[in-house]
């Protein structure tokens, strides 16, 4: 009988790709099956975030649920952006945990399975020129990395402590496996870095320097390849070269994640973003003068050390400036071994809950009246995930969820929609034609 391997995902894309990889290389040399049930594993993963404080103490809490209804036999690993800065932590902590694999170092997890206590977590080791076998977990779309690593220093953020400096993955790598995702049926691809317009900056080898601009160029080319969508961009790095092919590729997708962080030019000096309040609303004037249909999604933290009320007020000016389609919105949560875990000027936390109370409550009101103008529009929808309720659903080039009544026959293909029913995260529509 073959050997068993549970996989549980916490966080980002990229660990959802990181995952997908560990299965491949498993199923590949070690004959691992995927599994949804835990307890028959023979091989659990716990493949971590470590971005908040949530996921973190989501860990352990897992990790002690794992080890009573496991098999005897059955061997627990810790991946991912938690491994990569807690380490030999983890086993002190969890001692029946069998190894600990960091971001950085998902091509040795065939070796690592066989090494009892092991921990590797070097945030050195460079994996971009490392040929990964195949796994997807849908068949309609791949997701793709084309950098590791990331090179900001965000006072704020863990990610280059787990994940190492900014290194490109070589274009040639990046269009194999797209044609290869294409080959196998998949219509569209994602794109995932940390900085994915900062692509090309650093690479390994000895390899032709090509931008993020020429990349999306070249990925256009591509037969039956029809969407392309990626993320997230970085504000700075939004030059103008990247507007315009974003813009006029008619493959690339309608949609846009701009993490603004903070609408306060003094906070996001203190995050070290390298942008300012008036920078960020410049490029989506520009943005939108050159495509009017994009929606626009963001990430905003809220009740950063030293953030004053004039401060949260530019976030809010910010937000009803730009009426965001999407937003990722958070409390800020210190992480250690960043530069703000030092900061001594924190911010009451019955004022950090008001303000994001405040901020998503615009938010919804904006939704609302912008959700209000799809009905009854169409929409062209790739059709990639089949719902328990009789419904599939799929996402329009702007990035709307949409669902109709109907079976796995839809799945992979592209129909007309018309919308019919509106709701806050999902649209309801019917078939055109």
């Amino acid at each position: 009988m073959s050997k068993k391997l549970f996989i549980e995902t916490l966080g980002c894309a990229m660990n959802s790709r990181d995952s997908e990889h560990m299965i491949a290389q498993l199923s590949e040399k070690e004959g691992y099956e995927i599994t949804d049930d835990m307890p028959s594993a023979d091989l659990i993963l716990i493949n971590t975030c470590s971005v908040r404080e949530k996921p973190v103490a989501k860990l352990f809490s897992e990790l002690g649920v794992f080890n009573k209804k496991k098999k005897t036999s059955a061997k627990i690993g810790v991946c991912g952006c938690t491994a990569s800065h807690l380490g030999e932590e983890i086993i002190k902590r969890a001692p029946y945990v069998s190894f600990v694999l960091g971001a950085r170092n998902v091509s040795k997890i065939t070796e690592i399975i066989h090494k009892e206590k092991a921990v590797e977590v070097d945030i050195n080791y460079d994996e971009s020129e490392f040929a990964f076998d195949d796994f997807r977990t849908s068949p309609y779309k791949a997701f793709i990395n084309i950098s590791i690593g990331c090179d900001k220093a965000c006072t704020y953020c863990i990610v280059p402590k787990t994940r190492g400096d900014e290194i490109s993955i070589p274009d040639e790598l990046i269009i194999r496996e797209a044609k290869r995702a294409v080959d196998n049926g998949a219509k569209e691809v994602f794109l995932l870095g940390q900085n994915v317009n900062n692509y090309g900056r650093r690479f390994s080898g000895n390899h032709e320097k090509v931008n993020f601009s020429k990349l999306l160029r070249r990925l256009s080319k591509i037969d039956k390849l029809q969407r392309i969508r990626f993320t997230s961009p970085h504000p700075f790095h939004m030059d103008d070269e990247f507007i315009s092919e974003f813009a006029k590729n008619p493959k690339i997708c309608k949609s846009m994640h701009m993490p603004l962080q903070s609408g306060s030019s003094k906070v996001l000096k203190d995050m070290k973003r390298g942008y300012s309040k008036e920078w960020f609303l410049e490029r989506i004037a520009k943005l939108r003068s050159e495509c009017p249909k994009v929606s626009i999604s963001t990430d905003i933290i809220v009740a950063f050390p030293g953030e004053s009320d004039e401060d949260f007020e530019d976030t809010i000016d910010v937000m009803k400036k730009v009426r965001f389609d999407q937003i990722f919105s958070f409390k800020y949560s210190s992480r250690p071994e960043t530069e703000a875990e030092h900061f001594t000027n924190t911010v009451d936390e019955d004022v950090a809950s008001y303000r994001l109370t405040t901020l998503q409550n615009l938010h919804t009101d904006i939704l609302d009246e912008k959700n209000a103008t799809h009905l009854g529009k169409v929409y062209r929808v790739y059709f990639e995930d089949l719902n328990k309720d009789h419904f599939v659903s799929g996402r329009s080039d702007n990035n709307l969820v949409v669902k109709v009544k109907g079976s796995d026959e839809l799945l992979g293909e592209f129909r007309d929609v018309k919308i019919t029913q509106i709701g806050r995260t999902i649209l309801t529509g019917e078939l055109v034609g």
